[in-house]
Formats: C-alpha cells, sequence, structure tokens
C-alpha cells in the first residue's frame, strides 16, 4: 500500500462513530414496519396512449433505479457527515518552561538622557532598552511574559501572556512621561509582584507549581510612590517571587561626583539579595546585551512541550454530497 494512503488511514479518524450504526436504519424500517394496506390510496387511471410516447416501462424501471441510487447516496453521506470524519495532526511542538516573568522597567525623564550606543550611534537609555529587551522576550517564547512600567506611578503596560511578539510590542512603543518623570521602583515592583501573585490574581494555580521571576531595570534611585523598595523585596521573598534588578547608568551614587538622578546601585542590590535574585550592573549598550544573555540562561531550562493534536474537521464534504443529492430528489420528482 502507498505510503501516503497508509499516513493518510493512520491520521484519518471519526469523532462520533457510534453514528455509523445508523446506516441499516432503512433497511430495519423496511422490515420492521407494516406495510402499507391495499386500498388506502387512490389512483388516476390514465389511458396508456397518453403516456406510452414520454414514458416506457424499461425507462420507468431506470429512473426507479437511479431514484434509489440517489436515495441511499443521501442517506449515506448523511450518517457520514454525523459520525464527524476528521484528519488528526501533531501540532509543532513550543519550547515551555512554565515560567511566569514580568518586566518592571524605569520609564523616569533620566531615561532620555543619550549615553548609549547602539548600531554606531549615540541613542538614549531608553532606545538601548527597547531594543535589547524586546529581543530578550521574543526568546523567552514558552513563558508568561508581562511588562509593567514605572515613574510617578506603576502602569501594567501588558498583562502576562504566552504572547511574546505583543509584549515585545508594547515595550516597543513605551514613552517617556506617561506615567510621569520620577522613579516609583518600590511601586513598579510592587505592581509586578501583584501581576505574579496567584492570590491578587485569583488563579488557582498553587504558588509553587510556577517559577515566577521580576526583571527591575532602573537608572534612578526611588524618589515616588508609597513604598519602599527593600520592604517590597521582602514581600517578594515571601510570596517566592525571585527578583533579578539591573542598575542602568554610567555613574552611581557612589561615584556620582555631584552628578544628579544616577542610580542608586546598592538598594537595587539589596532587593535582589533580599529576594533571593541577583543583581547587575549595566553602563554600556555591551553590557546591557550580556545581563539579557544572563537572565535568559539562569532562568532557562525550556523543553518541548507535548504536542497537541490538531483536526480538521472532514464533515462538510459527505454534508454538501448529502445536500447535492436531496437538491437531485427534488428536481426529480417536480419532472416526473
Amino acid at each position: 500500500m502507498p505510503g501516503w494512503i497508509t499516513a493518510f488511514l493512520s491520521a484519518f479518524d471519526l469523532a462520533t462513530p457510534l453514528a455509523l450504526l445508523l446506516l441499516p436504519l432503512p433497511f430495519l424500517a423496511a422490515r420492521l414496519l407494516p406495510a402499507e394496506r391495499s386500498g388506502t390510496t387512490g389512483a388516476l387511471l390514465v389511458p396508456a396512449s397518453l403516456v406510452a410516447r414520454d414514458r416506457t416501462v424499461g425507462d420507468a424501471a431506470s429512473r426507479g433505479r437511479r431514484r434509489h441510487l440517489v436515495v441511499w447516496s443521501l442517506w449515506c453521506a448523511l450518517v457520514a457527515a454525523l459520525a464527524g470524519p476528521r484528519l488528526v495532526l501533531p501540532a509543532t511542538a513550543l519550547p515551555a518552561s512554565g515560567r511566569e516573568i514580568v518586566l518592571a522597567m524605569d520609564l523616569s525623564g533620566s531615561m532620555e538622557r543619550r549615553d548609549f550606543a547602539l548600531d554606531g550611534e549615540t541613542v538614549s537609555r531608553l532606545q538601548a532598552v527597547k531594543r535589547v529587551g524586546a529581543d530578550f522576550i521574543r526568546r523567552r517564547a514558552g513563558d508568561r511574559i508581562g511588562l509593567v512600567i514605572f515613574a510617578d506611578q506603576a502602569y501594567v503596560a501588558a498583562s502576562p501572556s504566552f504572547d511574546t511578539a505583543s509584549v515585545a510590542r508594547a515595550l516597543e512603543e513605551a514613552t517617556i512621561g506617561l506615567v510621569g518623570r520620577s522613579t516609583g521602583i518600590g511601586d513598579g515592583l510592587g505592581l509586578a509582584l501583584r501581576r505574579l501573585d496567584a492570590k491578587q490574581t485569583g488563579s488557582d494555580q498553587p504558588a509553587s507549581a510556577t517559577a515566577k521571576v521580576v526583571v527591575l531595570l532602573s537608572d534612578g534611585a526611588n524618589n515616588a510612590g508609597q513604598t519602599t523598595p527593600r520592604d517590597v523585596a521582602e514581600l517578594a521573598r515571601q510570596i517566592g517571587v525571585k527578583v533579578y534588578t539591573i542598575a542602568l547608568g554610567p555613574r552611581d551614587m557612589a561615584n556620582a561626583d555631584g552628578e544628579q538622578d544616577v542610580v542608586d546601585t546598592e538598594t537595587l542590590r539589596d532587593m535582589a539579595e533580599i529576594s533571593g535574585g541577583k543583581a547587575f550592573r549595566v553602563k554600556t549598550t555591551d553590557d546591557l546585551v550580556t545581563v539579557a544573555d544572563s537572565i535568559d540562561a539562569l532562568e532557562g531550562g525550556r523543553a518541548k512541550a507535548p504536542p497537541l493534536p490538531l483536526r480538521h474537521d472532514l464533515w462538510p464534504w459527505p454534508a454538501t454530497l448529502a445536500f447535492l443529492c436531496a437538491g437531485m430528489l427534488l428536481v426529480t420528482r417536480r419532472g416526473s
């Protein structure tokens, strides 16, 4: 038997195979139902000379056989459609890790500073973060990724989703000034935790069943919001969420030399240590790429998920045949 036929038969399936038991129903009806009593119907006697020119006994028998064939074709096609024939094909397996990751990104006014290089040009910190961050998000296929942006206030730009492409677009479309120009690190982390905490989101999934991670990036010090970063980091530890912090900018508070709005590296490091995560220091675009790769490796372990069957329904074909047969019966009945 040719290989394509074997492959077709192995993929062929019926949604309701018991419907095939209806096939002999007309035979059973003919056998079990009582015959029509004679004399119960009327008939109009027409002289044979009037119909002999249009109909012969042989023609009538031939038309009767064709009509029976059409009737049986209609019935078989209808039963086949009810049985629900389909092709069951394996879908492409996607990588899966069982992780939920929320990126919490500083969108304060200092992110406009042009002290990063990208493709040989000097660009703003935000442009560099968008390029590297969007690439990181797209690489995390199989994870639920979300995006929180913060400044004076914190805002969920993209709820955790497996649609990494839409989350990456949300990052690329983020603009400074949308949520203010200050730096509320504590509120940003708090909102990210709220999106990950099963009790807050109403999820019935156990907290231990999914690895939950926040990647927080800031280029300043906490000077807005209602919460302190270290207290929120302690909350992250209590609910089992690791926090990776990224301190962005060429200078920090230890070597600021009077410069304003520099990154608070010490606080970000403490936040990561309290939650059980890791702190990173980024001064250039190359550092940012290295950090993204490092976090991707730390939260790796992705494997192929079990493929889900992809079902392609075939019932419209026999249903269409049944419809055509019904139309043929209607036409021939009117013409007789």
